[in-house]
């Protein structure tokens, strides 16, 4: 039985920016920082009370063949590839605080049905989606 999910991928230029991105702007915590080879290094990071969920900080690159890995550098590279969503209980006070930090964002604050959301990015073009989720129906979209 499948209990949670434990761990996301996201693809970075640089493994050592990403971790101090991660760690020094976001606030993530260090997980492992392991050289397994020399074209494979495995490093997550994860919120501090939250350890059982893990961003594996990954170069695209083996183990997985050069013509997807190419695929993926160049949707990074566009400054387009989606990361992962970041819950908050105040969305426009986070935002501000990171942006501080030097957090580039692509979309400020606005109200959605859902909440109030922002998009930022991450040092490798990676969106960061950062909701303040508030209930709501399939009615509130129409």
């Amino acid at each position: 039985m499948i209990t949670n999910v434990s761990l996301v991928t996201v693809y970075v230029n640089d493994v050592d920016e990403s971790k101090a991105f991660y760690t020094e702007k976001l606030g993530f915590e260090l997980g492992e920082d392991i050289t397994l080879s020399e074209d494979f290094r495995w490093c997550t990071v994860h919120q501090a009370d939250h350890p059982e969920l893990e961003l594996a900080l990954m170069l695209p690159g083996p183990p997985m063949d050069e013509e997807s890995a190419g695929w993926i550098r160049r949707i990074m590279a566009k400054g387009s590839m989606h990361g992962v969503g970041l819950a908050t209980d105040d969305c426009r006070k986070t935002f501000v605080e990171l942006t501080g930090r030097g957090v580039e964002y692509i979309q400020e604050p606005a109200d959605r049905p859902y909440g109030v959301e922002a998009v930022l990015r991450d040092n490798s073009g990676n969106w960061l989606v950062l909701v303040e989720q508030k209930a709501y129906t399939a009615e509130d979209f129409t």
